[in-house]
């Protein structure tokens, strides 16, 4: 048999309608899913909506304080919305209040109280730090009714974590159970 009596197989006419069948076949297939795809993509680009960047969502995990334990510190001490936050990369924890009744709040505001923070689940004791020329990092004074007043404790090797509930003792005051943010 001699090399010129061959037909190549790529070359014969059958091999290329076949071929031909099979890539129209193909994408008879293929197409309608592509294109059901692209739709799909397209419908979810078209019902995005861009996200409010202003406000800031609160986290559904974070437990709210019992609205008998807002009554008893608005009505005991004069204050609300008591918050306990972490701050300067965890070496701060900052206490936030807000004053509703001046005179019930004064023991807060005390000069000669003196404040402190304990970790429960650390079993750490926390202090106001007091820098040479500012003093120490919390407002005190009498306060004014729908101010929100701070105090700054020093958490120096992050004892005190997110998640973690502390208790704040300000002379006679006392705050149990406030988780740190």
């Amino acid at each position: 048999m001699a090399m010129q009596d061959i037909k190549p197989m790529f070359r014969s006419s059958e091999f290329g309608i076949k071929l031909l069948a099979g890539v129209l076949i193909g994408g008879f297939f293929a197409l309608p899913s592509l294109a059901q795809s692209v739709q799909e993509q397209g419908n979810a680009a078209a019902t995005k909506t861009p996200a409010p960047i202003a406000r800031h969502k609160a986290s559904p995990y974070r437990p709210g304080v019992p609205d008998s334990a807002m009554g008893y510190y608005q009505a005991l001490w004069g204050v609300d919305n008591m918050l306990v936050r972490q701050t300067a990369s965890g070496n701060l924890i900052r206490f936030s209040y807000r004053v509703t009744d001046p005179a019930r709040s004064k023991a807060l505001g005390d000069k000669l109280a003196t404040p402190l923070l304990y970790g429960q689940r650390s079993r750490a004791v926390l202090h106001i730090p007091v820098m040479d020329k500012i003093g120490q990092l919390r407002q005190t004074g009498s306060g004014e009714a729908g101010k929100e007043y701070w105090m700054v404790f020093s958490n120096k090797g992050s004892l005190v974590k997110p998640g973690d509930r502390v208790n704040v003792v300000i002379g006679s005051f006392h705050a149990d159970g406030l988780m740190v943010e």
